[in-house]
């Protein structure tokens, strides 16, 4: 397993899981279970999810000592007032079972971002999170926030794939060595991605499939990645992108495939209000 170092010093594994809408019916559990039995070290969680005592309880039963299993989860944005982002904290420690989390983000950057980003730099200096970032902040978005925070992020996780490469974003986190996260890291909806010319020419040379070469690109451009997937022969194939090395030429060959656009736009208007109607993270307590 490959792994990056945060602008904290922390290291976190380079391919993780992610848990996004597999739910909590016992699917989650066994689908981390599995990851973590076929050397998963990173799992990707979020309050929004509604499966993070399935992730915790996976994971205590996988017999895996915990300081060897990287786990993130994010605050959603029903939470985001000071007082009641505390809670969430201490919420997400319990449904995960944990003493600490690896790292704890800001899942969709609206309304009181600065009073959530101040209870999570105070969970971290408290040991309750090793490691704080944010999700889904545009370069708009980001240049409201985060020059008014104490604590720079260690991560912003965002839509990226070949088709989303996020350049200007990419541009301005780099100057505090922010690392991006890739959320539908395979182009989650795509279709037209796992079956581009120049992907599936470089697939057949390594004799490799599509998913991999694109994760290995996103790999050697410094890119978090957990893709999703239920199956244990595709987790399995997932986490095979370390024997093989994209040249310079092919590297740049899908750096050219980039649109500028994604299937989410977190700048759209009425965005943060929606999400907020959308999802009540309180119905069943």
């Amino acid at each position: 397993m490959d792994f990056i170092t945060l602008n904290d010093g922390n290291k976190i594994p380079a391919i993780g899981f992610g848990t996004f809408q597999i739910p909590p019916d016992g699917s989650t559990y066994e689908a981390v279970k599995t990851a973590l039995s076929l050397g998963i070290r990173h799992i990707d969680t979020a309050v929004a999810y509604f499966n993070e005592q399935e992730v915790g309880q996976a994971v205590k039963d996988s017999g895996i000592p915990r300081e060897e299993i990287w786990i993130t989860s994010k605050m959603w944005l029903q939470d985001f007032a000071y007082e009641d982002a505390k809670m969430s904290i201490d919420t997400s420690l319990k449904k995960l079972g944990t003493d600490y989390m690896d790292l704890y983000l800001i899942h969709q950057p609206y309304g009181k971002v600065d009073e959530a980003w101040q209870a999570m730099e105070e969970a971290k200096k408290a040991g309750k999170i090793r490691s704080i970032g944010v999700s889904n902040m545009t370069p708009k978005i980001w240049n409201s926030f985060v020059p008014s925070f104490d604590t720079m992020p260690s991560v912003n996780q965002v839509e990226f794939n070949p088709y989303c490469q996020q350049k200007e974003l990419r541009k301005i986190i780099a100057e505090n060595d922010v690392k991006l996260e890739a959320w539908a890291p395979l182009g989650q909806g795509r279709a037209d991605l796992l079956t581009n010319p120049v992907i599936t020419e470089i697939a057949e040379k390594y004799g490799k499939n599509e998913g991999q070469v694109i994760l290995r690109f996103e790999n050697q451009e410094g890119i978090i990645v957990f893709p999703k997937s239920t199956k244990p022969e595709r987790i399995k194939s997932n986490m095979e992108i370390f024997d093989f090395e994209l040249s310079e030429d092919e590297m740049n060959a899908i750096r050219a495939l980039d649109t500028g656009k994604g299937n989410h736009d977190p700048d759209a208007p009425g965005v943060g209000e929606w999400l907020l109607s959308a999802y009540d993270i309180h119905a069943n307590d």
